[in-house]
């Protein structure tokens, strides 16, 4: 299996108070660098045949403008496209809208990738923090990075409920909880929240109840 605990060290985390169209709200940024192409990269994200095999099945209209349904998660509008740099879109769930962002960039040992989710603060933030989408992008972020490497990982429920699995989740709530801090969050919240996200994480298998 892939150094899940390496993967946590490889991902630069950040949070960021936003406006957004509902009131507050926080941006949440995950970036890493891979050792692959641009194009190749670019096309693991935005393939629906690879997609499946790293993320999760998706369908729809995959161009600008067009609508996309990820299976038994979100949806939304594509509303910017600009192979292969980035491109963004609408991520709706569960009633609550929010905005994805994904930028790549050419670098001398292989391309960053960068991605943003800017989200309302909501009763589900105050409850779980940045972690709650941000362990679930940093469980993306590695699978997307053993499946450039050629290495894919186990199907999810079965890594994420391996030891080394747990483990990984808990960090990533961990870090999370310390970005949240840094971008000047109350601390005692922060890991109050951190704490919530890494339980629903971590004592349960069943992913309907993961925040």
């Amino acid at each position: 299996m892939t150094d899940l605990i390496e993967q946590i060290n490889a991902v630069r985390r950040t949070v960021t108070k936003r406006q957004v169209k509902t009131g507050e709200g926080r941006s949440i940024a995950l970036a890493q660098t891979y050792g692959a192409a641009i194009e190749d990269v670019w096309d693991a994200c935005t393939n629906p045949e690879r997609l499946a095999r790293w993320f999760a099945p998706v369908s729809g209209d995959l161009q600008l403008g067009g609508r996309y349904a990820i299976e038994g998660n979100a949806s939304g509008t594509v509303e910017r496209c600009d192979p292969p740099k980035s491109f963004a879109l609408t991520w709706e769930y569960d009633g609550d809208p929010s905005w994805v962002e994904v930028k790549l960039t050419t670098e001398a040992n292989g391309t960053r990738f960068e991605l943003e989710h800017t989200m309302p603060v909501n009763d589900h933030w105050e409850l779980y923090g940045p972690g709650a989408g941000g362990v679930g992008w940093d469980l993306s972020l590695a699978s997307l990075a053993a499946h450039l490497a050629e290495k894919p990982l186990p199907p999810e429920k079965e890594w994420t409920t391996s030891p080394e699995g747990v483990n990984f989740m808990r960090a990533s709530s961990s870090r999370w909880g310390e970005a949240g801090i840094e971008a000047g969050e109350d601390e005692e919240w922060a890991q109050a929240a951190a704490d919530r996200t890494t339980a629903a994480y971590t004592e349960t298998t069943d992913e309907n109840d993961q925040p």
